[in-house]
């Protein structure tokens, strides 16, 4: 008999498939939310302290009133628990929006509770040989709002754009502005130039993310420079290695971009140190 998969809702543990959100909630009419994915390890969500803050740092900009942010931590905690994944991977996910309102663009009268929702579920990682061999990426036009930093629930644009590199064969879509490659639809991007790591700096054109910054910090440690700077699409392909870094994706190379491969067409070695790193600090 299939167990029953817990989930919270509005301040209440409930089986996932009773969980119901009114149709006039204003994530599902405006994608008017945020929203957090945490990884969890065996058991330990990883980095869910800053997850948290960058769910209170949207909220903030959105101008939704904070539900108990801090509190959601605790709420994690029970449904790994409750459903069981206290081995092997896991994510949780975090939703909150403006909640349920009749219709209208302006925001609904004030004291709206949120609508808060958090589920855990098991994760499959992606295959060992992406993480040995590599992922293939394209590049696509950025077609997305100019606030890229708030976690919205408004993916619109990242759908189409991962679905692109779907249809290409690829893993990851690389979001061009201006000419400059800004960042993939479900991750951030780094580059290699003579050694040192280059990423676009956190902005409100991309979504600097929890996993980048724990990158940062970890590449630091190990003697590696980290350049926040702009990486022109025209040096795309005259850097040593690329990576991805993400919730989900970790520290993932990128071998090959619109059909092209990356220096040798194989991860390179500043990568793989930063990949060992990452893995180390989990």
């Amino acid at each position: 008999m299939e167990s029953i998969v817990l989930v919270y809702l509005n301040g209440e543990i409930v089986p996932h498939e009773e969980a119901r959100v009114p149709v006039d909630d204003r994530g599902f009419l405006f994608a008017d939310g945020v929203y957090e994915v945490v990884r969890v390890y065996d058991g330990r969500p990883f980095l869910m302290d800053a997850h948290l803050q960058r769910l209170r740092d949207g909220l903030a900009a959105l101008r939704i009133d904070d539900p108990g942010a801090a509190g959601l931590a605790a709420v994690a905690e029970r449904l790994l628990d409750e459903n069981g994944l206290r081995d092997g991977d896991a994510t949780v996910y975090i939703q909150v929006t403006r909640g349920a309102a009749p219709r209208a663009h302006a925001f609904p009268p004030a004291g709206t509770p949120p609508t808060v929702y958090v589920a855990a579920k098991r994760f499959a990682r992606h295959p060992a040989e992406y993480y040995r061999d590599g992922v293939a990426a394209i590049t696509v036009p950025d077609t997305r709002w100019s606030r890229c930093d708030i976690k919205s629930v408004s993916l619109l644009a990242n759908v189409l754009a991962n679905q692109a590199a779907k249809d290409a064969g690829a893993f990851e879509a690389l979001f061009v502005r201006d000419g400059i490659v800004l960042e993939g639809s479900l991750s951030n991007l780094f580059a290699v130039y003579d050694g040192a790591l280059f990423t676009y700096p956190a902005s409100n054109y991309i979504l600097a993310g929890i996993t980048r910054r724990h990158v940062i910090g970890l590449a630091s440690a190990l003697g590696i420079p980290v350049v926040e700077a702009p990486v022109p699409l025209d040096r795309l392909f005259a850097a040593a290695e690329l990576f991805l870094s993400g919730t989900t994706t970790e520290v993932l190379p990128v071998t090959r971009v619109d059909g092209r491969d990356i220096a040798t067409g194989c991860p390179g070695p500043i990568t793989l140190r930063v990949q060992r790193a990452f893995r180390e600090s989990i």
